[in-house]
């Protein structure tokens, strides 16, 4: 019987060993592969709010009849008035300015005020608005300085309410700087920025401001105190110039102190402002309504404080040197960040 020829021993399989010059070269192209799909998740992210079409306000019930055809809208202003929240109210406003159902508005305020530009913006889109519907102040814990000047945006035929414990005033311009000369010599740094003009580096915390520096900027602010103390003699028919001057120091007033003033009208709630407002309306049955807006791209992926956010250092400390004018009660207690949109 013939016997099996024997198989052939098998061959053990050729163990490849990557040269340390190709494991070089696939670890950088794997890194360049993350890092473009990093660079297209950041642009997504940052950028797609900005591609994308602007969403409109839409309302959502507060109270009263959730069926009633007229309508109060509430125009809340609970934040420190800056970017992105003035370009939403202003929305809001412009909704309701539109909208025929809407007969009336409660002008919600609970700031300590925020930039001048952005208080005086609101103040103007409301004073349109009180042309059209009637416009009635509520205070709740603090409307001070930007908080106070918006709340003048409702016209002089418009009652301002302010709860017991409101704090309001605060009449007056805060240009934040920091005056850290002292420092940069103890650390040997100095001021050697290169300028086209004697002003252009005149707010640079680590080098003296002048006396004309300091004129230069008093000018500037003392602009905007004047288009302050304006809009209140505008607005409140019950005091003379001379009168909020004299009440225009900085200081805040408490609710008691702000009625003896002549800064508010009365002392009350928002039940008791809407009250009134339905009565100057001639309506016994409305529907109360808010303005919400649908969260952006950035909201939906990282939450609702993305849009306050900076990724990016250098851009916080660039922002955080330019000067800004506010109508603010208090002092920024740190750099503040303001988004463009």
């Amino acid at each position: 019987m013939t016997q099996p020829a024997a198989a052939a021993p098998r061959q053990p399989l050729p163990i490849v060993i990557m040269q340390p010059r190709r494991r070089w070269i696939v670890g950088i192209l794997l890194l360049m592969l993350l890092g473009s799909i990093a660079v297209n998740l950041l642009f997504a992210v940052f950028f797609a709010d900005y591609l994308a079409e602007v969403q409109p306000p839409y309302e959502r019930f507060h109270s009263g009849n959730m069926v009633a055809k007229d309508k109060i809208a509430r125009l809340v202003t609970d934040f420190t008035i800056m970017p992105p929240h003035t370009h939403r109210l202003i929305e809001a406003i412009e909704h309701v300015q539109k909208k025929d159902d809407i007969k009336g508005v409660l002008l919600v305020i609970d700031s300590p005020g925020g930039l001048v530009s952005d208080s005086h913006e609101i103040y103007h889109k409301l004073l349109k608005l009180s042309e059209k519907k009637p416009i009635y102040v509520t205070m709740k814990g603090i409307a001070a300085s930007g908080g106070y000047y918006i709340a003048m945006g409702a016209g002089a035929a418009a009652p301002i309410y302010a709860e017991p414990t409101t704090w309001t005033g605060s009449i007056g311009v805060i240009m934040p700087r920091y005056d850290a000369v002292e420092l940069a010599h103890k650390i040997g740094v100095k001021a050697d920025s290169l300028v086209t003009g004697p002003y252009k580096d005149s707010l640079n915390p680590i080098k003296e401001l002048t006396p004309e520096e300091k004129a230069v900027w008093m000018t500037i602010i003392d602009d905007s105190f004047q288009r302050f103390l304006k809009v209140i003699d505008d607005s409140r028919t019950n005091l003379d110039m001379e009168q909020i001057k004299a009440l225009a120091t900085g200081q805040v007033y408490t609710a008691n102190q702000a009625l003896a003033n002549g800064l508010v009208d009365k002392i009350g709630y928002e039940e008791d402002a809407l009250e009134a407002l339905k009565q100057k309306l001639g309506l016994t049955d409305v529907r109360v309504v808010n303005f919400e807006f649908p969260k952006s791209f950035t909201e939906t992926l990282l939450g609702a404080s993305a849009q306050m956010s900076q990724p990016d250092p250098l851009s916080r400390l660039m922002e955080a040197s330019v000067p800004r004018a506010m109508y603010l009660f208090g002092w920024p207690t740190m750099p503040t960040y303001f988004p463009t949109r």
